[in-house]
């Protein structure tokens, strides 16, 4: 199980020198290669902010690692934090076959998959993108073509039994509901981080 609880979490929220310096070599060609994601930005403010903060560098760490490449999206100038979503063409292939939520998981009886989506984002300091994010995301390519992702549902309709997911089809993103139990081996589901 991908569980982890905060203080475990915080005692492994740490990235050695040379994975960090890694990491940072990883986003630095990602952010370059990508300029249209991220206009008028500059990558070396964004690296010091990362180089301050080993907690979200150690969070965008495991969107990495899961398959998620994540990127800069924008900076938030109310709260002057720079937006991270992951950016993989497809679902990240590191977090697929599970269902929507903990609640969900623990509803089957059979065939349980191994994690669910929130646990996950949970576990690696991260958000579920909401429908407003994944809208966004998909002006600046298109992503999630063969795949689909987990958003954030909306309360009431999670009450009932169901949970959303998105994907890009005939030039089009669709918001689709399914039961939140259920998983396929082509969605998973796309994070955010605020550093």
């Amino acid at each position: 199980m991908y569980k982890i609880n905060l203080k475990e979490r915080e005692t492994k929220m740490k990235l050695s020198a040379n994975q960090g310096a890694e990491l940072l070599k990883v986003l630095k060609t990602r952010f370059e290669k990508n300029m249209h994601r991220h206009q008028g930005l500059a990558w070396n403010e964004i690296f010091s902010r990362l180089h301050s903060k080993p907690g979200k560098l150690w969070s965008l760490n495991e969107m990495e690692r899961t398959g998620g490449e994540p990127d800069v999206v924008g900076l938030d100038q109310e709260s002057d934090e720079y937006i991270f979503y992951d950016c993989s063409a497809e679902s990240p292939k590191g977090r697929r076959s599970i269902c929507y939520d903990r609640e969900a998981l623990e509803s089957r009886k059979k065939y349980k998959p191994e994690n669910s989506a929130m646990d996950m984002a949970s576990a690696m300091g991260i958000e579920l993108l909401t429908e407003e994010e994944y809208r966004v995301l998909q002006q600046l390519g298109n992503f999630d073509m063969k795949t689909s992702s987990w958003i954030v549902t909306p309360p009431e309709i999670r009450k009932l039994g169901g949970a959303l997911f998105a994907d890009f089809r005939y030039n089009t993103v669709f918001i689709y509901h399914n039961g939140a139990e259920s998983y396929y081996a082509a969605r998973g589901f796309r994070g955010s981080l605020r550093v």
